[in-house]
């Protein structure tokens, strides 16, 4: 699925685009099993969904990589942040939830409220391969795929310039874009998974911060 609107700030993807989106999303769905969400970045440490199974879970033929300016919810228009996408390539280890059929399509209306207001995504089902007790099943799992003509995909960062956005201090309504690296990390730990980019930033942004934090009056 693809959208026709112009998704660069400070455009927003309206209510019916949203419910076209969602619609298209389902649109192969009956209405009477449970749905399966991978999440990646924020999904894992605030889901915000009610599902009855959660499982650490990986995708294949996809990464998480941080490649999204954030105008609102990490940063400014002046000062944007950074957060992630799942971009083309490689694999990501990530988190799966079973949502309940009762509860699906209401709550994935308030999580496509959440995701897709900017356009940055395009929702697609993949191929999720759980870590799960008695084997390794294969789901089908609804994911937020990075859309790279998007207005706020970044392109591809080299960590310098990762660190500088770091550290320079973006902040949006529901923090900063380091606060959001780290949370991802600690979360994907939790459920004992690792990302050695992520965990290779995360390290050398606290540096970087507690060395800024010694020379400044």
């Amino acid at each position: 699925m693809t959208h026709t609107v112009p998704y660069g700030f400070p455009g927003r993807v309206t209510a019916e685009q949203q419910a076209a989106s969602l619609a298209n999303a389902l649109a192969h769905w009956d209405n009477h099993s449970p749905l399966w969400l991978f999440g990646y970045g924020s999904l894992i440490w605030n889901p915000e969904v009610t599902y009855d199974r959660r499982h650490p879970a990986r995708v294949h033929g996809f990464h998480r990589e941080l490649c999204l300016w954030s105008r609102v919810n990490r940063g400014t228009p002046d000062c944007p942040g950074l957060v992630a996408g799942l971009d083309r390539g490689g694999s990501c280890a990530g988190v799966a939830y079973r949502m309940p059929a009762a509860t699906a399509r209401t709550e994935l209306e308030a999580l496509w409220e959440r995701e897709m207001f900017m356009g940055s995504y395009e929702p697609r089902w993949l191929r999720c391969r759980l870590s799960a007790d008695g084997g390794r099943p294969l789901v089908s799992a609804l994911a937020f795929v990075v859309r790279r003509e998007a207005g706020n995909y970044t392109g591809k960062l080299s960590e310098s310039e990762m660190l500088a956005v770091f550290t320079r201090g973006s902040c949006g309504r529901f923090g900063t874009s380091l606060e959001y690296l780290l949370k991802t990390v600690h979360a994907l730990r939790e459920h004992g998974l690792k990302d050695p980019h992520l965990e290779r930033l995360a390290r050398r942004a606290e540096a970087e911060m507690s060395r800024l934090s010694t020379i400044r009056p």
